[in-house]
């Protein structure tokens, strides 16, 4: 699955968002909500490595949990107008959930935000990939009301 949006934002401010928990608790609520169990105090920025998660639908349904396990493929700068970020996580149902979020730079202060999943999870896959798809749609729908805001919207902090 991939779902493209624009950002009226330059890629350099689209980059440092994304790079902070707080803009996922956002841009995911109210579908889901994240409880940060391992580490249970999460930096407040997303760093390469491991995070299990609790998930809960409109805050209150449990979901189970999840791996959310970030990589910055190209480092963490910006080179030749792009820069990805990528979690390749896993959840007991779901065997793959790989997540790449390519940012680049079109021009005009504006940045091509795209959402690419690729997801395994056996019988489940045609369910989980509907989920999927509606769910980056509410994503991106979130980060327009986000860039509309210039972020002040998010908590503080990071």
């Amino acid at each position: 699955m991939t779902l493209t949006t624009t950002l009226d934002c330059p890629l350099e401010t689209a980059w440092s968002q994304v790079q902070r928990l707080a803009l996922l608790q956002h841009v995911a609520w109210p579908l889901i909500r994240f409880t940060f169990q391992e580490p249970n105090t999460p930096p407040l920025r997303w760093r390469e490595g491991r995070y299990r998660v609790g998930m809960w639908s409109f805050g209150v349904i449990p979901l189970g949990s999840q791996w959310i396990v970030i990589e910055y493929p190209d480092g963490l700068s910006i080179a030749d107008g792009k820069a990805t970020l990528r979690d390749n996580g896993s959840s007991r149902f779901i065997r793959q959930w790989d997540h790449w979020m390519i940012f680049e730079d079109i021009g005009n202060g504006q940045t091509r935000y795209t959402d690419r999943l690729d997801v395994r999870a056996g019988v489940l896959t045609p369910g989980v990939w509907l989920f999927a798809r509606m769910f980056y749609g509410h994503r991106q729908r979130r980060w327009q009301g986000l860039v509309a805001t210039g972020f002040k919207t998010l908590e503080p902090g990071g």
